[in-house]
């Protein structure tokens, strides 16, 4: 039997050879406040006791800025917040709303220097498609045309207009499903993407004079705009793709597209992530769609690569979602193993757990949303989380 822990973030800690820039927190299914509410107890622990000053959840990258702003300088309401600053229904959730308060009210008093901010680690990707490049595109633009000559631009923003068009051309649902429909490899988005590498590459080239006439802060965050009007834009050019590589290249740009926020985060660091315990993983992603196998690297796994010992992932796992039709697991799975133990939740060191539970018999989840652990990719977690029973409560 393995050894548990109480849920603290000294354990979670304890568990580590070093202390991480980036901790990531996953969670086995979206929309279950329970788990939210671990996710929150654990960050106010990290601002208390170990100094962190960040936390990136899975949520739209440009949206989050509204919370941010919010969090640090105060700037909005709170119900206005949760109503613009979240993507895929997370600003009804009565935790992220608990959460946003809380980092408000800690801030309130503080220097800029001590204050907490926030942070959305995915990209403007709802689940009816991906949005328009044209509020990143035309941010980085604004911020470098008020600070270096008109010369150095390679176009203004008229061009940017005219490219862009209807943003209703990028949003069409229909691509979804139909390829043709979509605008990504026309000649118009293909100029598009050369313009915003260029405009991103002006913004390296002219680092020290931007943080000087503007500050750190506005620099970081024209950086976020140009990472992410790239990575839209090739997103795009994906979905217009016919060839059997379109969903694995799609997967694998979305997590491209986080792990480069989650690197930002780092920069910026320490920072607790909360995500998808898949957008986490340290393992190749991989899918069975239509018949296709696909595989793809997942954010967490490009991160670990790039940061060694300096991301650290803790996996959770939950017993049942009786709401969803998930009830309690066999006795021959890893969850089955961590159910028989008496506490509600806990924290178990993944080497003892694989050790305990031999060779498991992987869990077959009755509903879509819940992704239950896979026995073989314990060991490459630095800690194990586990939530016996979520309750009825729920986002969604």
């Amino acid at each position: 039997m393995a050894t548990t822990h109480a849920f603290e973030a000294a354990a979670v800690l304890g568990l580590l050879p070093a202390r991480p820039r980036i901790l990531a927190l996953g969670e086995p299914t979206h929309g279950e406040d329970a788990l939210l509410d671990l996710r929150n107890g654990l960050f106010r622990q990290l601002v208390e006791q170990a100094g962190h000053r960040w936390i990136a959840i899975e949520s739209d990258c440009l949206k989050a800025l509204v919370v941010d702003d919010y969090v640090t300088w105060g700037t909005g309401t709170l119900d206005e917040v949760m109503e613009r600053g979240f993507s895929h229904g997370f600003g009804e959730s009565a935790a992220n709303r608990e959460l946003v308060r809380w980092m408000r009210a800690y801030n309130e008093a503080r220097p800029v220097s001590e204050r907490l901010r926030f942070a959305g680690i995915d990209g403007p990707l709802e689940m009816s498609g991906p949005g328009a490049p044209r509020e990143a595109l035309t941010a980085l633009h604004g911020y470098l045309a008020a600070r270096v000559d008109a010369d150095l631009l390679p176009c203004t923003v008229r061009t940017l207009d005219r490219l862009l068009g209807d943003d209703g051309r990028w949003t069409d649902p229909a691509t979804l499903l139909d390829p043709s429909r979509s605008i990504g490899r026309s000649a118009g988005a293909g100029e598009l993407l050369l313009l915003a590498e260029d405009l991103v590459a002006l913004l390296g080239a002219r680092t020290p004079h931007l943080i000087e006439t503007s500050s750190r802060d506005d620099w970081h965050r024209a950086r976020l705009y140009g990472r992410t009007a790239t990575g839209l834009l090739r997103y795009h050019y994906w979905m217009a793709d016919t060839s059997p590589g379109r969903m694995p290249r799609l997967m694998g740009q979305r997590d491209t597209m986080m792990a480069a926020n989650l690197l930002a985060v780092a920069e910026r660091g320490p920072g607790l992530v909360h995500a998808h315990n898949r957008h986490l993983q340290r393992e190749l992603s991989t899918m069975e769609l239509a018949g296709t196998h696909l595989e793809w690297w997942s954010a967490g796994a490009i991160v670990s690569a790039c940061l060694g010992e300096a991301y650290a992932f803790v996996a959770t796992g939950v017993g049942t979602i009786r709401h969803r039709g998930v009830g309690a697991p066999p006795a021959g799975t890893v969850e089955g193993h961590l159910y028989a133990l008496p506490a509600d939740h806990c924290l178990v060191d993944p080497r003892q757990l694989a050790a305990a539970v031999g060779e498991a018999v992987p869990r077959v989840s009755p509903w879509f949303g819940y992704f239950p652990l896979d026995p073989a990719h314990l060991t490459r977690a630095d800690g194990i989380a586990f939530v016996k029973d979520l309750p009825r409560e729920q986002v969604t």
